[in-house]
């Protein structure tokens, strides 16, 4: 099945053409470089796709910190898709999947014992929820950023997930289209690295 993927990033149109082969195992990595001039914006390269990505506010930061709005640089694995699935049938992908629920959401308190993992919180319990009104959050891949060892401060949340409208930056995580997204997933694993920088 040949397809051809059009997406705009600023108001230059990028095009990749790739072909999708159901056969096809998982990547063995997947590589995220910042776009030329704008640190804020990068191009995400999966085999023979290649895709517009946004990426965090402070651009890609070797020293990642809690709130420096900087992706991490470094070769992190993919752990499992979180997806809303009163929105979306699951996707194809070959990592372990989620239906994320109203109590799903992510620690992102360096005091607490649960920094840097996914919680759940009850009814009146504020946090930051995975279920949101808007759709950034409607598939969401996990990376090891900052699991073992878990340092307080390091960073949390770091996702790859999809884009505003306008490609505008995120807090540390990668973004992009919806049918970029389904199409990166159909070739994760969890064997997969993911190499930014």
């Amino acid at each position: 099945m040949n397809s051809t993927l059009h997406v705009h990033m600023k108001n230059k149109a990028a095009s990749a053409s790739y072909v999708t082969n159901r056969r096809a195992g998982p990547l063995s990595a997947i590589r995220v470089k910042p776009a030329a001039g704008n640190p804020r914006r990068g191009w995400l390269s999966a085999g023979t796709l290649t895709i517009p990505v946004a990426l965090g506010r402070g651009g890609i930061l070797a020293n990642k910190r809690e709130g420096d709005g900087g992706t991490p640089r470094g070769s992190f694995s993919p752990k499992r898709l979180w997806w809303r699935g009163d929105r979306h049938s699951r996707p194809r992908t070959f990592l372990p999947a989620r239906i994320i629920t109203g109590e799903d959401a992510w620690c992102e308190d360096p005091k607490d014992r649960h920094y840097n993992r996914g919680i759940r919180l009850g009814a009146g319990q504020g946090g930051d929820r995975l279920k949101r009104a808007d759709h950034l959050y409607d598939f969401i891949v996990e990376i090891d950023h900052n699991t073992r060892p878990r340092i307080a401060g390091r960073g949390s949340a770091v996702f790859l997930h999809l884009a505003r409208d306008n490609f505008g930056p995120t807090a540390g995580c990668v973004s992009m289209t919806k049918s970029a997204m389904l199409q990166l997933l159909r070739r994760l694993g969890p064997e997969t690295k993911i190499i930014i920088g």
